[in-house]
């Protein structure tokens, strides 16, 4: 169960809904098991010297995220997906 709650920005669900459903699933399920638990782990990396603005790729895809510990929050808000 993840211990915070993952929200999309706008363009990132656009992106979501765009894959193909199992690959959409598989991500949303990887996202939940990986940062949904430890938004910092994983092999994210800060972005610009911003501990809660971040990136990493999850099951191949690329995200830049921010982390919202004030509510538990992981907000995606661009998404790259595999060619």
């Amino acid at each position: 169960m993840s211990r915070y709650e993952i929200a999309y920005a706008p363009v990132a669900e656009a992106t979501l809904k765009q894959m193909p459903s199992p690959s959409a699933a598989a991500f949303r399920a990887a996202i939940g098991r990986t940062l949904g638990r430890d938004p910092y782990g994983h092999g994210s990396r800060a972005v610009s010297r911003e501990r809660d603005r971040r990136e990493a790729t999850v099951v191949g895809i690329f995200i830049r995220y921010y982390v919202a510990q004030s509510v538990l929050q992981v907000t995606v808000v661009r998404m790259v997906p595999p060619p």
